[in-house]
């Protein structure tokens, strides 16, 4: 069975190895033997059959040192790395993971680059928002470090790029960063005009999403409160509660006023 060929001469582990290869997500053994049997292949596979040319196809892998086996996880089989590249392959996803910046990490970035070394303060001022969590986000992502502190009320901590800023954006120092009067010229060209609009355009709708997702959110937030039993009626009896209690607070002081006014008269009375 394990070296079973097709009619055409291809082998059955080498459609197996395809099959788990290409399948996006854990492929199940009946799922496998289903397609072989679709194909119109003579042969049945069960689930033994199938893992003994699993077996037979890691056994090659591990004798030609590859750095890769197929494993059996989440319902199926599917290709993993060996746990002995894990160290360079966290580097690598991490590298993947700096790349990916907010319009406002990208503001802050370039605001520490351009004014470096520089303190949070200043970077709040130019932005006109706060910045501390950009500022560690940025951190994390080895883009920014803390170079010292400035001499300053507070003593606040400098910022200013790494290395890694610089392999990030390919280039070798900041003095090959756009001066700003590169970057007007980039933006008044035709090409960027038209990508700076469709930017806008994209971020009005972006605004408008959130601010559904916002309206909705309060709206059922609202209906929660709403629906809450015994609030209202506990509300409305507080309110009772206090109209009585001014009621009589007020009648209380008309009373007080009225009897101060009787003494004071009879209190006139008897000086007379």
């Amino acid at each position: 069975m394990l070296d079973y060929r097709f009619v055409d001469g291809t082998r059955l582990v080498s459609v197996v190895e395809a099959l788990i290869f290409s399948s996006p997500d854990p492929i199940s053994w009946d799922h496998i033997a289903g397609i072989v049997q679709e194909s119109g292949a003579e042969i049945e596979l069960d689930r033994e059959t199938i893992l003994m040319i699993v077996d037979q196809i890691n056994n090659r892998y591990e004798e030609n040192d590859l750095s890769f086996r197929i494993e059996v996880t989440g319902g199926g089989f599917t290709f993993v790395t060996q746990p002995r590249y894990h160290p360079w392959l966290s580097i690598f996803q991490h590298e993947n993971a700096y790349r990916k910046l907010s319009q406002s990490a990208i503001e802050s970035l370039a605001i520490v680059a351009y004014r470096q070394p520089i303190t949070k303060p200043e970077v709040d001022q130019i932005r006109g928002v706060d910045s501390g969590y950009i500022l560690r986000q940025l951190l994390e992502k080895m883009l920014v470090k803390v170079s010292g502190r400035a001499n300053s009320p507070g003593k606040p901590l400098l910022y200013k790029t790494t290395d890694h800023f610089l392999k990030h954006f390919g280039i070798n120092s900041v003095e090959e960063l756009p001066k700003p009067r590169e970057i007007e010229e980039i933006l008044r060209d035709d090409d960027m005009a038209d990508h700076r609009s469709l930017l806008m355009e994209r971020q009005m709708e972006l605004d408008e999403e959130d601010a559904d997702e916002i309206m909705d959110e309060f709206l059922d937030k609202n209906r929660d409160h709403k629906d809450v039993p015994g609030k209202n009626t506990m509300e409305s009896d507080h309110l009772d509660s206090g109209s009585e209690t001014g009621n009589t607070d007020s009648e209380s002081d008309s009373g007080k006023q009225a009897s101060g006014g009787k003494s004071d008269k009879k209190s006139g009375e008897y000086d007379q």
